[in-house]
């Protein structure tokens, strides 16, 4: 009897889960972060949560199209 609810009761939870998401707000009695040392103003929720290049870099897959033969290095001796 109780294995028929299972899927009743997994569906319901799953449903729950697909609410609507509204704009970022803080709490009620709260209020935003203060502004970052060196800031002149306090950042929004959007400026806080959308990273910037150093927290998410750009992808370089600029493959070689010329290959070129290296110049001798004047370092490069062997051991003693």
């Amino acid at each position: 009897m109780m294995t028929r609810w299972i899927p009743v009761f997994a569906t319901t939870l799953a449903l729950a889960g697909c609410g609507s998401a509204g704009q970022l707000k803080p709490a009620k009695g709260d209020t935003l972060p203060v502004a970052p040392y060196g800031a002149r103003a306090t950042p929004t929720p959007a400026q806080l949560l959308t990273p910037t290049t150093q927290q998410r870099p750009t992808r370089s897959d600029e493959l070689l199209k010329n290959s070129t033969e290296r110049r001798p290095d004047d370092f490069d001796l062997p051991p003693n």
